[in-house]
């Protein structure tokens, strides 16, 4: 005879294995979000041709959404742009009036070396949103790519007008106003930041105007006051330690980047400008001991490493 406590231990586990199963089925029947599926299994994907079969379809998937249109256009634009191209029209038809997909077609579209394709996206953006400073903003990069640095000054103007609160915008018209030789017109966008840039790196980024100017004395007094302010700053010690070198401060010039490599350990940036360095003063013994220390830290960066440290 069967113990009693037997029979019910089984019927309990009879039953929490029916439960088990019975959750595991409830998605199957429920309805599906079929382009976000292909969305997550795209997005596991570690190269373009292998994206490709998963987000074409959706361009004739009804229940595609303008922004999955464009998420997937965005997973092809490096390697598949015309894939990319159809995938963001199909969005522009499904939502003419959305600003966003116009940005991207303009990136499409100089990715093909579509030219005309790029300004008449960009103007199309433009009017969609007058007040809106992301088409000057694209513009900018697209103009600074090609060289032509004046005229993405003039577009980043434009952006700065219409957004003077945006910090990355403000840093970036600053930075074009610098590289075309207008240091005082920097200075002075610099000066209306005061209050919504931390004060250690505005003084950063005003020795960086005046490093771009040949004044690397100046340059170097403001690089010391940011670090004096904000000892964590790296990009400060960085700075300070390019400028150092600049000089002709060989010893401070190394101390600062390894200062500014210990603050910030995921950055390769410290050890590949010391090690430049390092090269440039033929102290070869030196650059061997950084050249390890880059490849023993950033062995998944080898061209980093070969075009900043590559020995005789």
């Amino acid at each position: 005879m069967r113990k009693p406590g037997m029979s019910r231990g089984r019927r309990s586990l009879l039953v929490v294995c029916t439960v088990a199963v019975v959750i595991h089925l409830v998605p199957l029947f429920l309805p599906r979000n079929e382009p976000e599926q292909q969305l997550a299994i795209a997005r596991a994907m570690s190269t373009v041709p292998q994206r490709v079969p998963f987000l074409r379809p959706l361009k004739d998937d009804a229940k595609a959404t303008t922004a999955e249109l464009r998420e997937a256009a965005s997973l092809l634009i490096d390697g598949a742009p015309d894939e990319a191209h159809a995938l963001v029209l199909e969005a522009e038809r499904r939502g003419p009036g959305e600003v966003e997909t116009q940005l991207l077609l303009a990136r499409v579209c100089d990715v093909e070396r579509m030219h005309r394709c790029v300004s008449a996206a960009l103007s199309r953006a433009k009017s969609l949103a007058p007040g809106d400073a992301r088409p000057d903003v694209l513009l900018a990069e697209l103009q600074e790519k090609a060289g032509d640095v004046v005229g993405a000054a003039q577009s980043l103007e434009q952006a700065h007008g219409k957004a003077p609160e945006d910090v990355l915008i403000g840093l970036r018209y600053v930075n074009l106003l610098s590289a075309t030789r207008r240091g005082a017109d920097a200075l002075a966008v610099l000066r209306t930041m005061e209050g919504r840039l931390p004060p250690a790196r505005l003084l950063v980024e005003q020795g960086r105007v005046r490093s771009r100017e040949g004044a690397d004395e100046d340059a170097v007094k403001l690089f010391r006051a940011a670090v004096v302010d904000d000892p964590k700053l790296s990009v400060g010690h960085f700075e300070l330690g390019l400028a150092w070198h600049r000089l002709g401060r060989l010893d401070a010039a190394e101390e600062a980047l390894r200062q500014a490599d210990r603050l910030d350990l995921s950055n390769p940036k410290a050890l590949a400008a010391l090690c430049a360095i390092q090269l440039k003063e033929r102290r070869l013994d030196d650059a061997r001991l950084t050249r390890m220390d880059l490849e023993r830290r950033f062995s998944g960066q080898p061209e980093l490493i070969r075009q900043s440290c590559s020995i005789p």
